[in-house]
């Protein structure tokens, strides 16, 4: 057992996010130390942590899943910080509060508040008192009492959609538009609910037809400080899965956003929310709807970090450290726009995985490109985990910048071994809907079902 050193963070995590929290140990002057493991022995990533050590073979579970395997790795290294990263732990109060009884430091809030956070009828009812605007529905789950669910569907209006209390990911949602479904779509939703998150609680909302999917980053210290770092649109889905985000979403009044903002900010306060968190809004007909807190960093912080030239992680490093945050909210300015891709090993076309070995790869330069990337050439794409090889972000000083910054990178990336969605996202950043802005959360999705049929 090495003794407790607080300036040693253990990363939880692997690839891209594992690599991005190096850098940012690395300007605050941290020593990192790289949890990984038998499925990512060998990558090159490892080697700019100062210390990489193994904690479980390949299959998550057995690893990165593994909370006695991280804590026995912190407690060998003498860490006395964990950075879950996003994904894997990074959102688990049980792993929370296993490093708090461990006497370390989890960057991120605290057990309760993820647990809070993570119960999306608990999590709906804290934004209602903080005065953050929700989705029509009561916040509560269903009784189970079919006749009750049926008068609350008619009270709320078709069409509706159920959601599991514990879920997230897409999963666990169905969508009912009239009385004569709600039945069944109630059973199956319950029984995915249990399956998927072991617990069978369902709640109900009015579903929206167009909306757009728009978040707000926030950050807060525990000296009572929070602020929101601005909004992105992540409107480009395709499953509920994320394609390209950018900052700031186009075409809202920008009062608008910096009035939810605020309400987002006085809420971490409200709720005693430590470190960085994302807000995740449905936007339609000039209206926000609350729908989630991711209690992590995400995928897409890279674009809020572009335009408003902030280092998040550094920051949600530093707040965990006890740090107070540097700035006021007067001090917060977005300038210009930014573009992320998410580039995976994948067909792209069917969307399946395409793991194995990149035998080349060119990573895009020049004025407002950032390539974020664990891999280069040689090394493989592990069929264990995520397919993401890296995101590029493009920015500019106003979207159409942007979009011919992002769309010479992509050009100019080469990617071979493995197939890979570069050529979709080609298409995508040509496609005259996106180029327009403002596009809901169905467009990607109706964007390919029309490729398809005119292929076919």
């Amino acid at each position: 057992m090495a003794e407790i050193d607080k300036d040693i963070v253990l990363i939880a995590n692997r690839g891209e996010i594992a690599l991005r929290i190096i850098r940012a140990c690395r300007r605050l002057g941290l020593r990192a130390v790289c949890a990984y493991s038998e499925g990512d022995r060998g990558a090159a990533y490892l080697d700019l942590a100062d210390q990489a050590i193994c904690v479980g073979p390949a299959p998550a579970m057995n690893s990165y899943l593994n909370i006695p395997a991280l804590l026995a790795a912190a407690d060998a290294t003498g860490a006395g910080f964990i950075h879950p990263g996003y994904g894997f732990l990074s959102e688990s109060p049980e792993f929370a509060e296993a490093v708090r009884d461990a006497g370390l430091t989890l960057i991120g809030p605290s057990a309760d508040v993820m647990r809070m956070m993570g119960d999306k009828v608990q999590a709906k009812r804290a934004m209602m008192t903080a005065g953050v605007p929700c989705v029509p529905g009561p916040d509560s789950v269903l009784s189970g009492d079919l006749p009750e669910i049926s008068r609350v569907a008619e009270e709320i209006g078709y069409p509706v959609i159920l959601k599991a209390a514990g879920g997230g990911g897409g999963r666990g949602m169905r969508m009912v538009r009239q009385q004569s479904e709600l039945r069944d779509a109630y059973m199956v939703t319950r029984q995915e609910a249990q399956r998927f998150f072991g617990n069978p609680g369902i709640y109900m909302e009015k579903f929206l037809e167009r909306p757009r999917h728009v978040e707000i980053q926030v950050i807060a210290d525990s000296h009572g400080n929070a602020l929101w770092l601005g909004d992105r649109d992540c409107s480009m889905q395709r499953r509920h899965q994320k394609m390209i985000e950018e900052a700031p979403a186009p075409g809202i009044d920008r009062d608008h956003i910096a009035e939810i903002g605020a309400r987002c900010a006085e809420s971490c306060r409200e709720i005693g929310y430590t470190g960085a968190g994302t807000f995740e809004f449905l936007y339609e007909d000039g209206q926000f709807y609350f729908i989630e807190m991711n209690t992590r960093i995400q995928v897409e912080h890279p674009v809020t970090e572009m335009v408003t030239g902030l280092d998040i992680v550094a920051l949600q490093i530093d707040v965990a450290r006890g740090g107070q945050l540097p700035y006021s909210q007067a001090q917060i300015h977005s300038i210009g726009h930014a573009i992320e891709c998410r580039i995976n090993a994948e067909d792209p076309d069917s969307f399946a995985p395409s793991p194995g070995r990149i035998t080349a790869m060119h990573v895009p330069g020049g004025p407002g490109i950032r390539m974020d990337s664990h891999v280069c050439a040689g090394e493989a794409i592990p069929a264990s985990y995520d397919s993401m090889i890296g995101k590029v972000i493009a920015h500019g000083r106003n979207r159409a910048e942007a979009l011919a910054r992002a769309r010479s990178a992509l050009s100019e990336m080469r990617i071979e071994g493995v197939a890979s969605n570069l050529p979709l996202h080609r298409e995508l950043l040509a496609d005259p809907g996106f180029r327009e802005g403002g596009v809901s959360i169905h467009h990607l999705e109706n964007w390919l079902a029309a490729r398809e049929k005119s292929d076919g």
